[in-house]
C-alpha cells in the first residue's frame, strides 16, 4: 500500500479535514486527520494493518513479544496490527501524566514494537519508549499509519511508517494569513 493509497482510505472515510486545527504539540495545521473516523470502520482499519504489518514483518528481524500502543490515538491501531502479525496487543497509559504501563505485567527483556496512529512530533512513541525502558522492555522499532514528519522525526529507535505525509504545521505566533482568518479548533486527544 501506496501513500495515496493510505490518503485515500482517509478521504474515503470523512477523516482527510481542512480548516485550522490545533494539533497535539500546540503547532497550527490546515489539515487534519482524524483517524477516529477511519477506525470506525473494520474494514478500512483492517486493509491499513494488515499493510502496517506486513511493513513491520519486513522490517524487524526476530521474534516481537508485544505490540504496544499508547493510549488514546494508538488502541485500535495496535490492536489490529498485532492481530496480523500474532503476538498480544498491549497498551501504556497517562497516570499521573506520564505513560504507564499499567495493566500488563511484561518481562524485562521482552521484545515490543509501539505502534501509534499518526506520527507528528514523534512526543507519545519517546514517552512510551522511556515508560517501557524503565521497567527493562527491549523497544525494538515503532511503527505508525501516518508519518506527518515525512521522516523528519526521531523518536529513538527506527520508525516504520505505512506513509509519509507532510503536512504543513506552524506556530501560532507565525500562521499565514490564510490560515489565521479561520477560527481554531482542537481535536486531538492528548488531553484525555
Amino acid at each position: 500500500m501506496d501513500q495515496s493509497e493510505v490518503i485515500e482510505i482517509f478521504r474515503k472515510a470523512g477523516a482527510y479535514l481542512e480548516g485550522h486545527f490545533i494539533l497535539t504539540s500546540g503547532l497550527r495545521s490546515p489539515i487534519f486527520l482524524q483517524k477516529a473516523r477511519v477506525f470506525m470502520h473494520p474494514d478500512l482499519t483492517e486493509r491499513l494493518c494488515r499493510a502496517l504489518a506486513d511493513k513491520i514483518r519486513a522490517a524487524v528481524p526476530g521474534k516481537i513479544d508485544y505490540i504496544v500502543g499508547p493510549a488514546v490515538g494508538g488502541l485500535i491501531p495496535a490492536y489490529e496490527t498485532s492481530r496480523h502479525l500474532g503476538p498480544p496487543a498491549i497498551y501504556v497509559e497517562r497516570e499521573n501524566g506520564r505513560f504507564r504501563l499499567r495493566r500488563f505485567e511484561v518481562a524485562a527483556g521482552a521484545r515490543v514494537v509501539i505502534v501509534e496512529d499518526i506520527v507528528s512530533t514523534g512526543l507519545s512513541i519517546r514517552e512510551t519508549i522511556e515508560a517501557l525502558q524503565e521497567i527493562g522492555v527491549e523497544v525494538v522499532a515503532a511503527a505508525c499509519v501516518i508519518d506527518r514528519s515525512a521522516g523528519k522525526v526521531d523518536v529513538g529507535v527506527p520508525l516504520i511508517a505505512l506513509a509519509q505525509y507532510e503536512v504543513p504545521a506552524y506556530p501560532a505566533d507565525a500562521l499565514p494569513p490564510e490560515l489565521a482568518a479561520i477560527p481554531a479548533v482542537k481535536p486531538g486527544s492528548r488531553s484525555l
